[in-house]
């Protein structure tokens, strides 16, 4: 894969990347879909050929969240954090058209897009290969899929495609807000099942973990370089020191969670296919009309990537907890979530090339920038 961050222009980034951070990036980004690839094939063979490794590490879990799939996307997180400007914020307040785009697509389109996309297919094309019975787990998995927008992994997309950390910090924790109200019963209403309990301690734990935690260290850790070195010092010094944390963060999650469903995805790979036809359709429809609405509606760049992305990426560790917890460990359902987890970062990277590369279609932000500048001059002096 070409080096991810080429496609930018450097007139339309908000901020500027110098030789060393190119270089460190370059190394994990240039061929980092073949990395993925490399990482969720050695995570199976661990799970199927050093079962002792993933059944040690799964011990240390609370609430069903896997503490050590919680630190790695910690790790991811962190860093990204760090170059949020909290003084920007403010500004978000201004313009929140992305926002406006990233809660319908997310609540009013996505769920209930991915119940007709899933149902289609488990129900009607997939029937000769899928049971009734499987279909309506299967469905079901697609649906916890479909109810649960990114939380954690929408930060990588972000910055990939160089959005603007402040917008999508906004943007991940107005999410999870609408998570704690609506998940449960748009899950309840699509499966057509009442009193779904939904374990919210690990839900609360999964935000804590993959939001307010990174968000605080990236708070105090910017905010006391800032004052004991200076602001030219952490851009150009302090950063650069933690570019590959986020990537190699990634890759090592997805040897974790393969390792875990090793066994699961060697012993079904027909229905995976099956299963993760419809996902992927799902998820490149979502991003699509995410983006494209952010196009029309004259949105930044940097900030209709991040609303493409969080709509089209799914908070694949509460699925998979919710659906554990829900059906048991061995449920067709939690298969079903595990092939979220295993199309997702392929399509997800195919996707952050493509926004990158389109990215000189909003060109009415420097049309902006220019007519601002051309005016300037010509407001009279002496007035």
């Amino acid at each position: 894969m070409p080096v991810l961050l080429c496609f930018f222009n450097r007139t339309e980034r908000p901020f500027q990347m110098d030789k060393r951070e190119k270089a460190a990036i370059s190394f994990f980004e240039k061929h980092l879909t073949y990395w993925v690839v490399l990482c969720m094939i050695a995570g199976v063979l661990i799970g199927r050929y050093l079962p002792a490794f993933p059944a040690y590490l799964a011990r240390f879990e609370y609430a069903n969240v896997s503490i050590p799939i919680a630190v790695l996307i910690w790790l991811m997180i962190y860093p990204m954090m760090m170059k949020v400007d909290f003084a920007s914020i403010k500004n978000v307040g201004k313009n929140p058209t992305g926002l406006f785009v990233t809660w319908i697509v997310n609540w009013l389109i996505k769920p209930f897009s991915m119940f007709g996309i899933a149902a289609l297919f488990f129900y009607v094309i997939f029937t000769p290969w899928i049971s009734p019975e499987l279909a309506k787990d299967y469905l079901a998995g697609a649906v916890l899929l479909g109810a649960a927008p990114c939380t954690a992994m929408v930060f990588v997309w972000s910055h990939l495609t160089r959005g603007n950390p402040a917008y999508t910090v906004v943007q991940v924790a107005t999410n999870d807000l609408i998570i704690l109200v609506a998940f449960t019963p748009i899950v309840a209403f699509l499966l057509g099942i009442g009193g779904i309990t939904i374990p919210w301690t690990t839900l609360i734990l999964s935000v804590v973990l993959f939001v307010v935690v990174p968000l605080t260290a990236g708070i105090l850790t910017r905010n006391l370089v800032i004052r004991s070195q200076g602001q030219s010092y952490f851009q150009n010094v302090f950063l650069p020191k933690f570019n590959n944390i986020t990537i190699a963060g990634l890759l090592l999650t997805l040897v974790l969670i393969f390792s875990f469903q090793g066994d699961v995805i060697l012993n079904n790979p027909l229905h995976i296919v099956l299963i993760a036809i419809p996902l992927i359709i799902q998820t490149i429809l979502i991003f699509f009309i995410a983006y494209e609405a952010c196009y029309w509606l004259r949105c930044r760049h940097d900030v209709a990537a991040p609303a493409g992305m969080i709509g089209a990426s799914n908070f694949f560790e509460l699925s998979v907890a919710v659906a554990i917890t829900l059906f048991g460990a061995a449920s067709p359902v939690v298969l079903a979530t595990i092939v979220g987890v295993l199309v997702e970062v392929p399509v997800m990277l195919a996707l952050v090339k493509y926004a990158n590369r389109t990215r000189g279609r909003f060109k009415f932000e420097v049309a902006k920038a220019s007519q601002s500048a051309n005016q300037q001059p010509q407001e009279p002096r002496d007035v």
